[in-house]
């Protein structure tokens, strides 16, 4: 609404009612000559006039009731997510500041619907363009939702939206249905030997407009499972040719010498030869026996234990002080394979430089399972030790073999638990045991 400048409305407003009364009042006066009620003088001029006040009224009030029907038009606009027009008034008043108010209300929503669609255009092609497969199916198992990625794995490149869900996994193959079946995450294989896809499967649940959803995510792994492959074997290789070197080298040197020494007749100094010998050979018979272990962990079998048995069996073995709840209490685990795991933690806090008397064992109790932390007085693990410690292969001892930790990380698992370290307050490392029911 655009037009000459106005003047302000309350101005206007003391202007028309003075003009009406002055008006009023002096016709009034000019009827008292033929009606000689003073009253009714005045009620006759009122009624002479009201025509022409409400002309007035009418003219003043008519610029702004074209301003609110601009107004509620603008705020149907906006309720209909249409910023594209605003309101002008030119003068500067209540209404010139509503009006202003009111643009600056629809330039902010403009702009927050511009970035609104801009993030919205950038999430989809995110979304598209991922090479992880994303489904969203409704309460109803119709699918709302899915990505290019998808649509390849699921449907063959066709669109799967409003399809139902379960029966696009019925076409899948016996893998991927499986997967599903077991619930929650998992992994599952496509292929054959010779040509196998490794994927992850991924299932969460929320709300969305009050109905809950279900988001499926289908990732593919083959090509990082085969890159950390390639590394752990390259690390494995490193580690046994390390290992094989600094005992074959030796056993070669001393074979040879020993020969010359027989050859000699110098006999005495053939036993030395001989022990050292013996010595690297069963150093590496016990490295290749601790690969095996590794390499060949049955699964557990799970029995009854009571802890106050088991504790005493590990402190036969290894010098450390026990607390926590331990007498009267069973669990259910295999005693040989825990044992073997807590053997490890505990030796390792016995050669972190910790007193023996600060190697502790701590057995709690808690919501269905339970925890033990090994813990020492040594030096603990910088980040970049905490962050590694438990793979394979990885070790910061002089001539270790980097599968203590592994091995009881892979005992842990196997029971359905799981293990953690972390540094201590005042020095030392925890390392935390938890074993389910």
């Amino acid at each position: 609404m655009r037009g000459r400048k106005r003047l302000p409305l309350r101005l206007v407003f003391a202007a028309l009612a003075l003009a009406y009364m002055l008006a009023t009042a002096a016709l009034s006066v000019l009827l008292a000559n033929w009606i000689p009620s003073p009253w009714l003088a005045a009620a006759a001029a009122v009624g002479i006039l009201a025509p022409l006040m409400w002309y007035h009224v009418h003219r003043a009030f008519g610029p702004m009731l074209a301003l609110f029907r601009a107004l509620a038009g603008t705020v149907a606009g906006y309720r209909d997510g249409d910023f594209a027009f605003g309101v002008a008034w030119d003068s500067n008043d209540e209404l010139g500041a509503l009006v202003a108010s009111h643009n600056a209300l629809g330039d902010a929503l403009r702009d927050q619907r511009l970035g609104l669609v801009q993030r919205e255009l950038l999430l989809d092609t995110m979304v598209q363009n991922t090479p992880v497969a994303m489904v969203l199916v409704d309460p109803s198992r119709r699918v709302v939702h899915a990505n290019l990625a998808a649509r390849k794995l699921l449907g063959e490149g066709r669109k799967l939206e409003g399809q139902d869900f379960d029966a696009l996994l019925a076409q899948t193959p016996d893998a991927v249905r499986e997967a599903f079946e077991r619930g929650g995450d998992g992994l599952f294989s496509l292929g054959d030997a010779d040509n196998e896809d490794i994927y992850h499967l991924a299932r969460r649940h929320f709300r969305l407009n009050g109905r809950r959803h279900e988001l499926v995510l289908l990732r593919q792994l083959t090509a990082e499972l085969r890159r950390q492959e390639v590394q752990t074997w390259k690390k494995v290789i490193r580690v046994i040719s390390h290992e094989l070197n600094n005992s074959l080298a030796p056993i070669a040197s001393l074979a040879h010498s020993g020969a010359e020494l027989l050859r000699r007749g110098q006999l005495e100094r053939l036993p030395i030869a001989l022990a050292t010998i013996e010595e690297r050979a069963r150093h590496l018979e016990g490295f290749i026996r601790d690969y095996a272990r590794f390499a060949k962990l049955p699964a557990p079998r799970v029995d009854a234990v009571p802890w106050s048995r088991f504790i005493a069996q590990l402190r036969s073995q290894v010098q450390f002080v026990a607390e926590g709840a331990i007498e009267d209490n069973v669990a259910r685990f295999d005693s040989a394979q825990m044992e073997q795991a807590l053997l490890n933690l505990l030796k390792n806090a016995h050669e972190s430089g910790s007193p023996a008397d600060s190697v502790h064992l701590l057995l709690r109790r808690i919501v269905d399972g339970w925890r033990i932390d090994v813990l020492d007085r040594g030096q603990g693990m910088n980040e970049a030790v905490l962050a590694n410690a438990l793979l394979p292969f990885y070790s910061t001892k002089r001539g270790g073999t980097g599968l203590g930790l592994a091995l009881a990380r892979e005992i842990a698992e196997a029971h359905g638990g799981r293990i953690a370290l972390m540094n201590r307050d005042g020095g030392g490392l925890c390392v935390s045991l938890v074993l389910p029911d």
